[in-house]
């Protein structure tokens, strides 16, 4: 066989490229972009040439009828590699279970995906050099182009290359991959008329000059218009020749293959149509390995048109280029697609959403079954992270019910979604689009109009106002049994008196959800309890909690978010953060946006609970990067509140209170409390950072008064150590000790674990008998749970050091001290890290900073200390909630920053610098 690169003409440029990207001693990706027929095909050929003898070469194609189907894309490359999941761990092996459709589990998120598909290539790429080579990405599914731009991205040291085909003017995922491009423009005039002139001899000068023309440099027009305007048609002038004038080329072509497509025979045409409406690509491995898709018959007549060509392993007819396929839809009339569609939705009848694809195609009159089959398909979608579709199929849905109250409600729930997507414009519209249809003000109308006013504008008082009402009038109607628009105003009605945090909205609310008795969903009730006040209705929620996501598989996302802010208010949001990580990558591309942002606001909260405050500080800048392109003025603003908590914990207090006024002037007027006790939080740790201990405790005061929890308040449990340390420092010394007792009396250590840390620990500061101050101490920093929350664990070794050394003397008191300093220094807390030394210093115990030693993070000190331990990389990143290549790239950076080379010496390692810091 010829080889390409002497038969190719022109494209010296690329072909150097090319060679270089082949012969390139690691891994990398590498994009081309050009129009369709430029030449993209005939240089992935060229590739796969080059890499032949010594790589081993997957081909995968995009597919128009499946770039709506997550993960179908994906299969093609990973199909072949099947044979080495043995090789991956089992928590790899369960992530290709749920992307290959034999598990149950919640669809992994694109980084937890895209690290078990960079460990299957390497282990496959151990044996033989991989090519993994896309034709047509600009129709692989959401969900596989961003692992294939993930893994295009981290390349580097492996032995896997990757190349894409890409059309240009189609908008793609890989626009935004920030992968390298090689694009491919047309060829020039003079090497058009060298292809043409070497392909199609001794053509009529009349026809070549009509032809170099109309191709305008491109190589598959210039291939493929000569046999179709030869002899006499090449009579006739240049619009009767080619019947159009004008047209962009790739339309051109298509005309060119419709000549074709007419020509045959009507029930070859209906084969062509079916095949092409399914997917069927271009004889590419990945083809043969689709299953169900539809096998073209008694096609012949096509081949020898060459419209198909025949798969030389598995024998099926496969469409010779991309054009043929879309040429052959586009020529059908709209009934013979309906048909078409039809039959394939049969084929499909154990596939819920090809069958949905199929059925929403097939049908033009109202038809109650195939909307109820789209809105199962769309509840499957949204499982899988496939929200925005799942959002055109309910409208569909709508558009095929059959009254106008299943239409209204379709409406509502693509509304919901649509909301949930962060396409608040799109849910708008379709509440128009209801409102249009005489439904005025219609219960699914209230939830998809409130989400938008709420998120959008942060319209807590009329949102509330006018949800309480369609709550109120769909319990007067008579509602009997609980329905999905119930349970949605519920939690839309929740989730707003939550960021109001008004007691009277809340008792008020609590009657009206009393009155709706079973007809208020368990999950509701969670919400209801946990997000309104947790010292009054906390008990048992951790366990209602645990409960709820023991079916995680069942959940949908906002479900999940639900959960997880309730886990927030009980302080055990550590054990679940690792399912909100899994998701939120998904979800921020292809799903519920908005649920999104507030995974991202959970995630940031637990990082700065357990003493990740620079990953934290990653997570807020990304969340407000995403909030703010899409408009969630309300999740801008919560977002720059918790980042105002950092940078007050940190003692960066002008950018606190920066960022406290920014929110503050905001929130307040509208009457948002949730986000008006962040900002006197902010405050009060901001003067605590400073010393200024009467500014902290009046802070402190406008979230509750000492000596009491006032109802509602959420921030009035987490400042508890706060206001209790505030009050001591001005002299307040009744005040702090009757808050601490209220405290204890209101059993918040029994609500969570931080709660039970604190309540102690105030206990301890305040309690006047030293023995039983020292009890508190020892509960608290004896916790099982104490070491989740170093911040405030660190706080109490430094009141309990301080105390030591007046009542015991300098010696007992400096390991509580030495703990604190240790502690502060790690987190970045720097006031309070020299708080600490200082005290040290007042022990006799001479003292100096650490950071010359061992400028490591905290993230990387607490994996160092895992690793000392002896713990793997698995075990390390199950406790901290990262992969093993993540856990791997922070020892990476750890090994140099101790000046060690090895594993075995961290230990002493890190001892050293402990030593260095007792000095």
């Amino acid at each position: 066989m010829e080889s390409i690169a002497r038969t190719m003409v022109g494209r010296k440029s690329e072909q150097e490229v090319l060679s270089a990207f082949v012969t390139a001693p690691e891994g990398r990706a590498l994009v081309l972009r050009g129009d369709a027929g430029v030449g993209k095909s005939a240089l992935l050929d060229h590739v796969i040439e080059l890499a032949a003898d010594k790589h081993r070469v997957i081909r995968a194609a995009g597919v128009e009828a499946e770039s709506e189907l997550p993960f179908a894309g994906l299969h093609q490359f990973l199909y072949p590699l099947l044979n080495h999941l043995d090789g991956l761990d089992d928590a790899h092996r369960k992530v290709f279970d749920v992307v290959f459709g034999r598990g149950e589990d919640t669809p992994p998120s694109v980084m937890t995906l895209g690290i078990a598909v960079l460990d299957l290539l390497s282990l496959a790429a151990s044996q033989q050099p991989l090519l993994l080579v896309l034709d047509d990405g600009q129709w692989l599914d959401t969900s596989s182009t961003e692992v294939c731009g993930f893994v295009g991205r981290r390349l580097t040291g492996s032995s896997v290359k990757l190349v894409v085909g890409l059309r240009s003017g189609v908008p793609s995922g890989f626009d935004t991959a920030a992968l390298p491009e090689l694009p491919v423009t047309p060829l020039p005039e003079n090497v058009a008329e060298q292809l043409l002139d070497q392909r199609h001899p001794a053509l009529d000068p009349r026809v070549r000059h009509l032809v170099l023309d109309e191709a305008q440099g491109n190589p598959l027009a210039l291939l493929e218009l000569p046999p179709h305007i030869r002899g006499d048609r090449a009579e006739r002038s240049a619009e009767e020749r080619l019947g159009y004038t004008g047209v962009p080329l790739p339309q051109r072509l298509q005309q060119v293959y419709g000549a074709r497509i007419d020509s045959l025979d009507a029930g070859v045409r209906a084969e062509l149509l079916r095949g092409a409406l399914d997917g069927v690509g271009a004889g590419t491995a990945a083809d043969r390995t689709r299953g169900t898709r539809y096998r073209m018959r008694d096609v012949d007549e096509a081949v020898a048109r060459g419209l198909l060509d025949i798969d030389p392993l598995s024998g099926d007819f496969v469409f010779r280029h991309p054009l043929v396929r879309s040429t052959v839809v586009q020529s059908a009339t709209p009934n013979e697609r309906r048909a078409a569609h039809t039959i394939l939705a049969q084929l499909h009848h154990d596939d819920i959403e090809r069958r949905a694809t199929h059925l929403a195609a097939s049908t033009v009159d109202p038809d109650e079954n195939v909307a109820t089959a789209l809105e199962a398909a769309a509840d499957s979608a949204t499982r899988r992270g496939g929200a925005v579709t799942a959002v055109t199929w309910l409208t569909r849905a709508a558009e095929l019910s059959e009254t106008r109250e299943e239409r209204s409600r379709r409406l509502g729930d693509a509304a919901y979604v649509a909301g949930h997507s962060g396409r608040l414009d799109h849910a708008r519209q379709l509440v128009l689009s209801d409102t249009g249809s005489g439904t005025t003000d219609s219960p699914s109308s209230v939830v998809a109009s409130g989400y938008v006013a709420f998120f959008e504008d942060g319209d807590v008082r009329s949102s509330q106002r006018q949800v309480f009402a369609a709550i109120e009038s769909m319990r007067d109607s008579g509602v009997q049994e609980p329905n999905d628009v119930l349970t949605r105003l519920i939690d839309l009605l929740l989730a707003v008196n939550q960021y109001a945090s008004d007691r009277d909205a809340w008792e008020r609310t609590h009657q009206l959800l009393d009155s709706l008795g079973d007809l208020v969903s368990a999950h509701s009730r969670i919400y209801q309890d946990a997000w309104g006040d947790v010292v009054l209705r906390g008990a048992g929620v951790r366990e209602r909690v645990d409960r709820a996501f023991a079916s995680l598989g069942d959940l949908e996302p906002w479900d999940i978010t639900r959960l997880a802010v309730a886990a927030y208010h009980v302080d055990t949001l550590s054990q679940y953060r690792p399912h909100l990580q899994r998701i939120v990558d998904r979800e921020v591309e292809t799903g519920a946006l908005a649920d999104a942002m507030t995974m991202l606001h959970l995630i940031m909260l637990d990082q700065i609970a357990v003493g990740e405050w620079d990953e934290a500080e990653r997570t807020g800048a990304r969340c407000l990067e995403l909030t703010t392109t899409h408009r969630h003025t309300l999740f801008v603003m919560h977002t720059q509140a918790y980042l105002g908590q950092i940078a007050a914990l940190r003692g960066h207090t002008d950018r606190a209170r920066e960022l406290q006024a920014t929110v503050d002037t905001w929130a307040r007027p509208r009457g948002i409390g949730f986000l008006t006790q962040i900002t006197d939080t902010i405050g009060t740790t901001a003067a605590l950072a400073d010393g200024d201990y009467e500014a902290a405790y009046l802070h402190a005061i406008g979230i509750t008064p000492p000596g009491t929890l006032t109802p509602y308040a959420h921030q009035a449990p987490h400042t508890l150590l706060d206001l209790t340390e505030a009050a001591l420092h001005t002299g307040r010394t009744q005040q702090a000790h009757t808050h601490a007792l209220a405290a204890h009396q209101n059993n918040l250590h029994h609500l969570s674990p931080r709660l039970a840390l604190i309540t102690h620990g105030a206990l301890a500061l305040t309690t006047p008998d030293p023995a039983q101050a020292t009890t508190h101490y020892q509960h608290a920093q004896n916790h099982p749970a104490a070491t989740t929350f170093p911040f405030e664990l660190a706080r109490i070794q430094l009141a309990h050091g301080i105390r030591q050394r007046h009542t015991h003397g300098p010696r007992t008191a400096r390991p509580h001290l030495t703990q604190a300093a240790e502690t502060f220094e790690r987190l970045g807390a720097t006031p309070w890290a020299q708080r600490a030394r200082a005290e040290l210093r007042a022990t006799g115990h001479t003292t100096r900073t650490t950071t010359h030693h061992t400028p490591l993070t905290w993230q990387e000190h607490r994996i160092a200390d895992l690793a000392a331990r002896g713990l793997t990389n698995k075990e390390i990143g199950e406790q901290t909630h990262l992969s093993p290549r993540t856990v791997s790239s922070h020892l990476y950076r750890v090994f140099p920053k101790l000046g060690i080379t090895s594993r075995a010496a961290l230990r002493d390692a890190l001892g050293r610098i402990s030593d260095d810091e007792n000095v």
